[in-house]
């Protein structure tokens, strides 16, 4: 029988991982804190809980992927959250991004409360999470893993047993610093091209041609010369995380100036953009100032 499944954060992550976990057949409890971001899968077959709280009393996996440290923290931790209701023998898995010690002071509480516990940031984008190809980092114990590959299944192509808790969360930050500055990068070869007169067309055809090629680019890439910035991937999302990777460098005494450089061209035009944009509007950054509010 397929376990019961919590989910927590209905975003553009969430929402799509729900409806696999619909589609796979597995009974769905949802909580999301606009809650009618979970008003389709309702109508799918899921349940509406009224807290993370109730979700937590109503599964027994338990999956949170939402926005940040203090929401995890809140939804974790909060007066309703799912410590003040996880049942003795159910397991949360963690898929937000955020730090890897925030990662252990989770798994240390619910190992307390009799519960195993697993981080497991996610890769792929809002297309991965369609289709239900999503590349899981798996922090914890092997054996708990196993328990939760049938519902990772759903959602997932691929998952890696990276290691104790923390290891899951500092590969994620380290893919995703990876992710943007290869799209910074790409963004300044693609400035310098165009003022030099070049179609940026052109240098995408040659890049993908050649040893430069990159998956990444053949979304992002296109999305930058068209000028649309639908956001799979927010802007806001990837400055954070970028944040949380050179926090982590800086306990660790890693220094990354390539990371740092291009969080200052996250910071400029995440300050001059008016709506929610995917990070790849970084090439903003070299338009005119009053293109960049467009």
């Amino acid at each position: 029988m397929k376990p019961t499944v919590g989910l927590i954060g209905l975003g553009l992550m969430g929402h799509p991982m729900g409806a696999n976990l619909l589609k796979a057949g597995h009974e769905l409890t949802v909580w999301n804190r606009t809650a009618s971001r979970g008003d389709d899968l309702v109508a799918q077959g899921a349940k509406r809980a009224a807290t993370p709280r109730e979700v937590a009393g109503a599964s027994e996996v338990v999956i949170t992927i939402v926005s940040d440290p203090p929401a995890v923290e809140s939804v974790l931790w909060g007066e309703s959250g799912v410590f003040a209701g996880l049942r003795p023998g159910s397991v949360v898995v963690e898929s937000s991004t955020v730090t890897p010690n925030l990662e252990k002071r989770a798994a240390a509480a619910a190992a307390a409360q009799g519960s195993e516990f697993l981080e497991a940031p996610v890769t792929g984008g809002t297309w991965g999470a369609e289709k239900g190809e999503l590349v899981f980092m798996v922090g914890g114990e092997a054996s708990t893993l196993k328990r939760v590959e049938p519902v990772l299944s759903a959602m997932g192509k691929r998952w890696f047993h990276l290691g104790p808790v923390g290891a899951g969360q500092t590969v994620k930050l380290a893919m995703n610093l990876l992710l943007e500055v290869q799209v910074e990068a790409f963004a300044e070869a693609l400035a310098l091209v165009t003022r030099a007169g070049v179609p940026g067309q052109s240098l995408l055809d040659v890049m993908q041609s050649s040893m430069g090629r990159s998956p990444l680019l053949d979304l992002k890439g296109a999305m930058m010369l068209k000028g649309e910035y639908k956001p799979s991937f927010p802007l806001r999302l990837m400055h954070k995380d970028l944040g949380l990777a050179l926090d982590l460098a800086n306990q660790l005494g890693v220094p990354l100036p390539a990371a740092a450089a291009s969080r200052e061209v996250l910071n400029a035009v995440k300050g001059a953009m008016t709506e929610d944009v995917d990070f790849s509007a970084l090439a903003t950054f070299w338009a005119k100032p009053s293109v960049r509010k467009a």
